[in-house]
């Protein structure tokens, strides 16, 4: 029989819920919150995410996975104090061959979480992306930049999704005073990515391992910064814990062009590999890069893990997958 003092720690226990816990970066946000004390439900219909990203969990009674869609009617029992609204296709490749279950998503599946917090009276987070600044004319991006997108473009169906899911997190939390935080996610990497998602990182790591040609897009001169994925996991997480509802860039502000990027990937894998260059694709973004000032004044946050360090991690992780 569990002593008082168990069950009191039991009661004091945050009961969280992540959508799309099954992804890249749910998944390692399920990882921090069941080290930092957290009973986690995750809803995922295992569209982009994998059980593999959380059968390390599996036997843990703080743990639970429900294999769910989320532009369906959610319900669950008992209580819920935080909801973590990650479900979406993230990359390029998901979303451009899952457009309309990618506006579904954005759209349906934000609108059902955020009833579900607002039934169980829990503090909601949004997951929304650096896409909804487009291909940006300011540089670098600020929370209070509104944009450059193309709405009927191939790339509308995630950015639109976005920005109508930032649109009525807000217009929840005004309504209905319901507590929200908006973290605009700037570019990821580190282990979990799936090898085929497009993404630059996993594309680039890849190639080099097998010393096949690195693919550049344009002439290489387009920008991005790139944040590992505990860095941005912590950011989040404060932001959760934050009394701040409007958004907040999350991501590390040192900035690469993709042609130097393609080089540090080659010399940190050791590879035989060169650059080719291929078209541009469509709307592809020229300058990536956040300005941060808001959460390092907020959240007493920024990036410590060097680009080095992640990558090292993130090949390993990518050395054993293909052999």
């Amino acid at each position: 029989m569990p002593s008082p003092k168990t069950k009191r720690a039991k009661k004091t226990e945050p009961i969280s819920v992540v959508t799309g816990g099954a992804g890249f970066l749910g998944s390692h946000l399920v990882d921090l919150l069941l080290e930092r004390g957290h009973r986690v439900v995750v809803l995922d219909n295992l569209v982009t995410g994998t059980v593999e990203n959380m059968a390390h969990h599996a036997g843990n009674p703080r743990f639970r996975f429900v294999h769910q869609d989320v532009t369906e009617y959610l319900f669950l029992d008992g209580a819920v104090n935080y909801v973590w609204h990650f479900a979406s296709p993230a990359s390029p490749v998901d979303y451009l061959e899952l457009p309309i279950q990618t506006l579904k998503v954005g759209s349906l599946g934000t609108h059902k979480a955020l009833g579900l917090a607002k039934y169980k009276g829990a503090r909601f987070l949004l997951a929304s992306t650096s896409e909804i600044y487009g291909d940006p004319a300011i540089h670098p991006q600020t929370e209070d930049y509104w944009g450059n997108v193309n709405t009927i473009g191939p790339r509308g169906c995630y950015d639109e999704a976005k920005r109508f899911a930032e649109a009525i997190t807000m217009a929840y939390h005004r309504e209905h005073s319901l507590e929200t935080r908006i973290v605009r996610i700037f570019n990821t990497y580190g282990p979990r990515m799936r090898l085929n998602d497009g993404r630059v990182v996993p594309a680039f790591v890849g190639q080099a391992l097998e010393d096949r040609p690195l693919t550049v897009f344009g002439d290489g001169s387009q920008t991005r910064s790139f944040c590992y994925y505990s860095d941005l996991i912590e950011g989040i997480y404060r932001l959760m814990m934050s009394d701040s509802a409007l958004p907040v860039n999350i991501g590390n502000p040192k900035e690469f062009t993709m042609l130097d990027f393609a080089k540090e990937i080659i010399r940190a894998t050791g590879s035989r590999s060169k650059v080719v260059f291929r078209p541009l694709p469509q709307d592809d973004p020229k300058q990536r890069q956040p300005d941060i000032t808001r959460a390092r004044k907020l959240l007493h946050w920024e990036p410590r893990v060097s680009l080095a360090e992640g990558l090292r991690a993130t090949i390993a992780w990518v050395k054993a997958r293909i052999g």
